[in-house]
C-alpha cells in the first residue's frame, strides 16, 4: 500500500540541529534570568502564579501601521500563556514573536516559503530557516491543523538592546493535514511532542522586535507536563 510521505509534526524550525553545549548553556542561563523570578526546571510558568492567559484562537491585526495582517484557517488555533510583564519593552517582543509564529504557520498554509508575512517578523538566519521549514511543507503539500500551546516564557533584555527569550510549545494537539487528501496525521503524544526554544531578538527601524537567531530542542525537562 502507498503511504503518504511523511513531515515531522510540526517540525522545529532547527530540526536537524543536535544543540551544542553552549546551546545548552544558553537556555539555562536565559531560563534562570526571568523577570518573575527563578524556576525550577521542570515547572511550567503559570501554574501557581498569577492569572493564566487567555487563548488566543481568532486572526491576529496588530495595530501598527505596515504591519501585514495575519489571516490562518479556522483549525489552526493558539493558546499564548505568555503574560504581560507590565514593561513596554518587554510586551512588546512578546508580541512581536507571536506575530512571528502566527506567520509562519500562515505562509505554510498559503504554501508560499517567502510570504512577506514571516519575513516582517523575521531576519538574519532566523528568516532563512524559516523558509526551508515552510518549504517542507510546501514540497509535502501539508499544512498545520489543531492547537498549540505557548508557555513558560522567560525574558530577558540585554545590555546592547538586543531580547534573550525562552519559551515552550505544546505540540501535543497540533497534526499534519495534507492538502491534497485532507488527511490529518494524528500522532501519539511523546516526551518530543514538547518543544524548548531560545531565541534572539532586536528591534529594527520599523520598531518591531525581529528574530534573527534561534534554536530549538525536542522532549526538554523544562517544558514537560
Amino acid at each position: 500500500m502507498s503511504r503518504e510521505p511523511t513531515v515531522n509534526r510540526r517540525p522545529t524550525l532547527l530540526a536537524a540541529l543536535t544543540l551544542t553545549a553552549a546551546a545548552a548553556l544558553t537556555l539555562s542561563a536565559c531560563g534562570s534570568d526571568d523577570s518573575s523570578g527563578g524556576k525550577d526546571n521542570d515547572k511550567v510558568a503559570g501554574a501557581d502564579t498569577g492569572d493564566k492567559a487567555s487563548p488566543s484562537t481568532g486572526p491576529s491585526e496588530p495595530t501598527t501601521t505596515g504591519r501585514p495582517k495575519i489571516d490562518l484557517p479556522s483549525d489552526v488555533t493558539y493558546e499564548f500563556e505568555w503574560k504581560k510583564t507590565g514593561d513596554a519593552r518587554k510586551d512588546a517582543v512578546l508580541n512581536d514573536a507571536e506575530q512571528r509564529i502566527r506567520a509562519v504557520d500562515m505562509a505554510i498554509a498559503k504554501q508560499d516559503p517567502l510570504d512577506k508575512g514571516y519575513r516582517f517578523y523575521s531576519e538574519g538566519t532566523a528568516a532563512a530557516e524559516s523558509q526551508k521549514y515552510i518549504q517542507e511543507f510546501v514540497d509535502h503539500k501539508a499544512r498545520t491543523t489543531g492547537l498549540t500551546r505557548y508557555y513558560n516564557e522567560s525574558l530577558t533584555i540585554k545590555d546592547d538592546g538586543t531580547a534573550a527569550l525562552v519559551y515552550c510549545e505544546d505540540q501535543s494537539k497540533a497534526f499534519n493535514k495534507f492538502l491534497k487528501t485532507g488527511k490529518t496525521d494524528v500522532t501519539p503524544v511523546t516526551k518530543d511532542s514538547y518543544v524548548v526554544y531560545a531565541g534572539t531578538l532586536r528591534k529594527n527601524d520599523k520598531g518591531v522586535w525581529v528574530t534573527e537567531r534561534l534554536i530549538s530542542q525536542r522532549g526538554s525537562a523544562k517544558c514537560r507536563p
